[in-house]
């Protein structure tokens, strides 16, 4: 999947990032925190920033330690928490490590390392664009704020 937006829940104003899996069809909204959503959005952009934030800090760590990060799968969802692993390769190895969603996303885009959602996942929470929405007028102004958002946005 890749990120395709960077969003606020219209119920709950939290940040959200959304994917979308590479044929368009399937999209995962996951809330994250406004730190995050922030991190991301820089990745995003492509802004620098003057010192490393956590997450350019972690790349650091990884490129120092000669560790490629090769994934983050985004494997389970528990009480509407999801949660995710980085695949890391180091000396020929692969380990697992816990991550939340948002941190690897976050770290992904920097890297960068492609992001992976179970089959599990997809089925049970992903949206597609088959399905029909309650209302068209409600769909299309929900649509039209996506394609709006920028991830400048979050800085408001």
């Amino acid at each position: 999947m890749k990120v395709d937006k960077l969003g606020i829940d219209l119920l709950t104003h939290d940040p959200v990032v959304i994917l979308k899996d590479m044929d368009g069809t399937h999209y995962l909204p996951i809330l994250i925190g406004p730190f995050e959503a922030t991190a991301i959005a820089l990745a995003l952009e492509g802004a620098p920033v003057p010192r490393p934030l956590s997450h350019d800090l972690m790349r650091n760590i990884l490129e120092s330690l000669n560790t490629n990060l090769e994934q983050v799968v985004i494997h389970d969802i528990k009480d509407s928490t999801f949660f995710a692993k980085l695949v890391v390769r180091t000396n020929g190895e692969l380990q697992e490590i816990d991550a939340r969603p948002s941190d690897g996303i976050a770290l992904a885009l920097r890297v960068p390392a492609p992001i992976f959602v179970s089959d599990k996942i997809v089925l049970e929470e992903a949206t597609t664009t088959e399905k029909r929405p309650s209302s068209d007028t409600e769909m299309a102004r929900f649509k039209k704020f996506l394609d709006d958002l920028k991830p400048s946005d979050f800085n408001r």
